[in-house]
């Protein structure tokens, strides 16, 4: 199979699809791969380490006409018009995405294969997890330097000053993202909630982040405790659904002054109501005196540790995919369900559903079909 690596241009985003290695790997496989020129340069890949692996380097015409193109996020408008009948293997968010994008997929005729809904047999997220942990681990970061008075936050640092801690956190959701950020948050000595529905999950996020308090997620936790929090950290997930407005804009306008929200669930709309994407080119905006960071890429600000952790999680994936072809992805239960679009029709009914557009869901069988 031929498949192609094409070079992001989504804002300040510089992953890429595959590392060296990786590429090594599907060619060893015996399989013919183009990456685009200086596609891995923001991650610290160069055109002569694609080329030692055994891939050619081209302009992106040649990328997209692979029969696979194996991409980080999903294609911009710039890129609606390269594709066609091609399988294009990504994250795709699309019930968040631009409504556009799902039209031209369906319409191109398309088979889009979703990260972020492909599961393992224990049925977890094996290819959303790396960018999840990194994206949650970012958080508190992006988070307390948003704090900083320079950048009109509250001045508050998150921290523990001679045995005296400062701030607090509040992180709503307990999977993947909330338990890297609520980890993070606690390592600099704040105290930290994590809301979660499955109090049971308590035990497991003490031995992952210990000191981290777990409290049970309702509206009335929630709103109660946002008033005097210092950062709050939107780490919800619907599998390929809209996040849930859990934090509304009247939570939004009790907490205090100069706090800020980092709405990591914002790839897939936000669980914050007052939420709106972002770009790293411009990360942040106020509503009622709260700073909002609600960039849609955020393990693209650290491209080389990203680039190889999904490598690392996709490739076992990719080489199935470009061995077997969407028969390969039908074998699998899990695989299958990462389908998103093919045939013409939507084939996730959660995207169908968020885009209101049941009309064109049509369940993807066993056997592709």
């Amino acid at each position: 199979m031929r498949i192609g690596i094409p070079r992001e241009i989504k804002n300040n985003e510089n992953r890429v699809g595959a590392t060296p290695a990786g590429v090594a790997a599907l060619v060893g496989d015996g399989h013919e791969v183009v990456v685009e020129t200086d596609a891995g340069s923001g991650s610290g890949f160069q055109n002569e380490e694609y080329r030692e692996a055994g891939a050619s380097v081209a302009g992106v015409d040649e990328v997209w006409r692979s029969d696979l193109v194996v991409k980080v996020k999903e294609p911009i408008e710039p890129e609606y018009p390269r594709l066609g009948k091609q399988v294009v293997f990504t994250y795709f968010h699309l019930a968040a995405a631009d409504p556009a994008l799902t039209e031209t997929l369906v319409h191109g005729g398309t088979t889009a294969i979703a990260y972020e809904t492909v599961e393992d047999d224990g049925g977890g997220l094996p290819l959303l997890a790396p960018m999840s942990a990194v994206a949650g681990s970012m958080a508190p970061l992006m988070g307390s330097y948003h704090l900083a008075r320079f950048n009109q936050g509250r001045g508050v640092l998150l921290s523990d000053i001679l045995g005296r801690s400062y701030g607090k956190v509040m992180v709503i959701g307990d999977g993947v993202v909330g338990r890297h950020a609520a980890r993070v948050a606690r390592a600099t000595g704040t105290p930290v909630l994590i809301f979660g529905r499955r109090p049971e999950r308590a035990v497991q996020i003490d031995r992952f982040a210990p000191g981290v308090q777990y409290v049970e997620s309702t509206p009335e936790t929630i709103a109660t405790h946002v008033t005097d929090t210092d950062l709050l950290v939107g780490a919800t997930l619907v599998r390929g659904a809209r996040a849930a407005h859990l934090v509304t804009e009247a939570m939004v306008r009790t907490m205090p002054a100069g706090s800020v929200i980092v709405d990591v669930s914002i790839d897939q709309g936000g669980c914050v109501e007052t939420s709106r994407p972002t770009s790293h080119a411009d990360p942040v905006f106020t509503m009622h005196g709260v700073i909002h960071y609600c960039v849609t890429n955020m393990p693209g600000a650290y491209p080389r540790t990203s680039t190889f952790a999904l490598t690392t999680a996709t490739l076992p994936y990719v080489q199935r995919l470009a061995a077997g072809g969407v028969a390969a992805v039908a074998a699998e239960a899990g695989f299958l369900k990462g389908v998103n679009v093919h045939g013409g029709f939507i084939r996730c009914r959660p995207v169908a559903e968020a885009l209101g557009r049941v009309d064109l869901f049509r369940a993807m069988a066993p056997d592709g079909a």
